[in-house]
């Protein structure tokens, strides 16, 4: 029953892929998360900036979480399934099996993760070709998107992989594809990791500029030949044979997927700020910036017309938001760059005992640490000699620069736990500040933004949320269900039910504000001037400190 009239009781299965874990939650036509299960995944690091996960592996997850959260329930409830997943390279062959993407011929190992660095050398050719459809990726191409991961498959494993590959999936697909059988392609996925144009098609001529003109035989039926809007109803819904492995009914909806992040910002972009005094109340949802933060840091924005932003992936025409151009721009391995810097330290066992005996998250404890320590300064102050360069997996955004390499600057021979409380501190202030800058790019280009919606992992710290709000000026919304993302994709399954006319009904009937964290005066006005600004000069990078006023 289109336009909100659906009976109470009413039920979506959200299913998410991260980078470590597979999550699933049973969400209600509210948005509130009713159940909730995740399980780890494997990954594999053959060799350096190599990673590789299994197919087969991630589906057995996923039904272990889906039957995990509908347990007690009335399945005849249960009215549609959506799927979001990180996106990395699935490759199957003709008869839909998995091949391997290793030099060891593994074909367990079928998936080349997202974060994956192995196509450098592919995606420095793919960019020198000045090629048109750059233009839709920043004017330059990253590693972590498909086309350069598929030209290394070629020049690199021709006869074990590539000749004999039948399908090539981005993850998100490969998962509605294995639920329904259906090989249709999320628009999302292929408009901006795969160079489709929601307006155009394929370009015969990018594919064949490169060296993969293999791929447009057959009207493009290795990647995808039949492409759908985000929460489209997928074939007849849930096969039989899906529907035992996940535990539920057959025939239920199941939508086209999206990229994790996308989720994500379907989950928190358009919920009703109204009450909270919020300076987005009454402006057009393009002034908001939704940003996703987890192993890594996505920035969504959105608007009626396309933005062309240098260093900012796209933009996408409905590749979030049906009707809207999108601009994706990030920041590699944000919460991974948290744990290794924090982990790194000669400080963290004791770091670990003393969190362990409070019963608390090393993060936790690590807050409550910098609060003992400031004294009467703002926490700011505490880094006012530390600072950090946070581009230690390359920079996505704005500058593009894969080659980019992480530093730190004013350490001193203290290795206690101060020591690792500041360093850490540092850390997320230098991601922040790495907002700050997308922020900047985005608005010098066209965009008007005024809010920050976070989600993810790390929207779950106060201190992460507090030095956005901070260092970028803004408000910071935060939602009421913190698994953002999950109700993103659960949003798919109700669309896909029919149960909301549109996407965006369903964002507003299922996003809440749950949490509003506003900055800080005292620490706008003083907070130390650790913004980093990278300057090239003859081959080599300079940095310099810019005082922040």
């Amino acid at each position: 029953m289109p336009g909100g009239d659906q009976e109470l009781g009413s039920y979506y299965v959200g299913v998410d892929v991260g980078t470590g874990s597979v999550r699933a939650a049973l969400v209600d036509q509210r948005g509130i998360l009713l159940a909730f299960a995740d399980q780890p995944i494997n990954q594999w690091e053959p060799q350096f900036n190599h990673h590789e996960q299994s197919s087969e592996d991630i589906w057995v997850a996923c039904c272990i979480v889906t039957n995990k959260v509908v347990q007690g329930i009335d399945l005849n409830q249960i009215r549609g399934l959506g799927f979001d997943a990180t996106c990395s390279l699935v490759v199957l062959d003709k008869q839909f099996h998995p091949l391997p993407v290793n030099h060891e011929g593994d074909s367990h190992r079928n998936i080349i993760m997202w974060l994956d660095h192995r196509a450098v050398n592919q995606v420095h050719r793919i960019n020198e070709t000045k090629h048109s459809v750059l233009q839709y990726v920043g004017g330059v191409m990253s590693v972590e998107m498909q086309a350069p991961k598929l030209l290394w498959l070629k020049e690199n494993l021709r006869e074990t992989c590539w000749d004999k590959a039948g399908h090539f999936f981005d993850l998100p697909d490969f998962l509605s594809w294995k639920a329904t059988g259906v090989t249709a392609r999320s628009l999302c996925s292929l408009v901006c990791k795969w160079t489709y144009s929601a307006e155009k098609g394929w370009d015969d001529s990018f594919w064949k500029m490169v060296g993969l003109e293999d791929l447009v035989a057959d009207n493009y039926s290795k990647i995808g030949n039949q492409v759908l809007p985000p929460g489209t109803c997928l074939g007849n819904g849930l096969t039989p044979e899906a529907a035992k492995d996940l535990g539920l009914p057959a025939g239920i909806a199941v939508a086209a997927s999206l990229i994790d992040a996308h989720a994500g910002g379907l989950g928190v972009i358009g919920a009703d700020v109204r009450g909270h005094g919020l300076a987005c109340e009454g402006q057009p949802v393009t002034s908001r910036l939704a940003i996703i933060c987890g192993t890594s840091s996505c920035h969504m924005g959105i608007s009626k017309n396309p933005i062309f932003v240098p260093g900012v992936w796209g933009p996408y025409f409905s590749a979030m938001v049906p009707g809207f151009w999108l601009n994706e721009g990030g920041q590699s391995v944000t919460g991974k760059l948290i744990d290794h810097m924090v982990q790194g330290h000669a400080a963290f066992p004791e770091l670990q005992a003393k969190a362990t005996a409070r019963c608390q998250s090393i993060y936790a404890y690590l807050n409550s640490h910098l609060d003992l320590i400031k004294k009467t300064q703002p926490v700011g102050f505490l880094t006012v000699d530390l600072h950090v360069w946070p581009d230690f997996h390359g920079n996505r955004s704005p500058l593009a620069d894969l080659t980019l390499k992480g530093m730190v600057t004013g350490l001193k021979l203290s290795q206690d736990l101060d020591d690792l409380a500041i360093l850490y501190l540092a850390t997320v202030q230098a991601i922040a500040f790495g907002t700050r800058l997308i922020i900047e790019a985005m608005e010098s280009a066209g965009h008007s933004i005024s809010t920050l919606f976070l989600c993810g992992g790390l929207g779950k710290n106060p201190l992460f949320v507090q030095m956005h709000a901070d260092i970028t000026g803004m408000p910071v919304v935060l939602s009421q269900e913190v698994e953002s993302v999950l109700v993103g994709a659960a949003i798919l399954g109700a669309c896909a039910s029919g149960d909301f006319a549109s996407v965006q009904e369903a964002m507003a009937r299922m996003s809440k504000v749950g949490k509003v964290v506003f900055p800080r005066r005292e620490d706008k006005r003083v907070l130390p001037g650790n913004f980093w600004e990278l300057m090239k000069s003859t081959g080599r990078v300079y940095f310099r400190v810019q005082k922040w006023h």
